[in-house]
């Protein structure tokens, strides 16, 4: 019974931070968008290595690069306890969609690559990679649009989870007396 009390106030307290700050929503989101990218760089710099096209290695540094840049702006378009920094989240969504026009261009030209009619890449079990990367930059494309929209609903989640009540109900509270604070006696 007392771990069920203790998991209990532990998700209230999550929910409480989370009312706070709703925006933290979108912060998770990008942070997991871009442990996806990074963590399935091998097979992006793989494909590069393999296909050479014009641009690939430039397509990818500016997505690593604006993902990491995008993260630190999101953070500073969203400072602690103060208004949302509008420049910095206007920054914020440029940079993201760089990163999404990179992550098309660099899928493109694995598809040209592949597609081309004189020499075309060959993916099979020695170059598995290869569609790995593609199926890699559409799913960071499709993860960059839902963080993006999670960002964006950030007033909204904000509304709805203020009508979710956090308050602790003690014991007693409501059987107490009227303080007299007065100060006569």
């Amino acid at each position: 019974m007392a771990q069920k009390k203790g998991l209990k106030e532990w998700f209230r307290k999550k929910v409480v931070a989370i009312k706070r700050n709703p925006q933290r929503i979108g912060l998770v989101a990008f942070v997991l968008t871009f442990l996806y990218y990074a963590l399935n760089l091998t097979s992006i710099s793989n494909t590069t290595a393999k296909i050479q096209g014009p641009g690939m290695g430039l397509s990818g540094f500016i997505t690593m690069l604006l993902s990491i840049l995008s993260l630190v702006t999101y953070l500073n378009a969203f400072p602690h306890r103060k208004k949302v920094n509008k420049p910095m989240l206007i920054l914020f969504f440029v940079m993201i969609a760089v990163i999404i026009f990179c992550d098309i261009n660099y899928r493109n030209l694995i598809f040209a690559a592949v597609f081309r009619e004189s020499n075309p890449i060959v993916v099979n079990a020695g170059t598995a990679y290869i569609a790995k990367a593609a199926s890699v930059l559409y799913t960071h494309i499709i993860l960059l649009a839902v963080s993006s929209v999670l960002t964006a609903l950030s007033p909204v989640f904000k509304m709805l989870l203020g009508k979710i009540n956090t308050s602790v109900d003690i014991d007693g509270y409501d059987q107490m007396e009227a303080l007299d604070i007065s100060g006569e006696e």
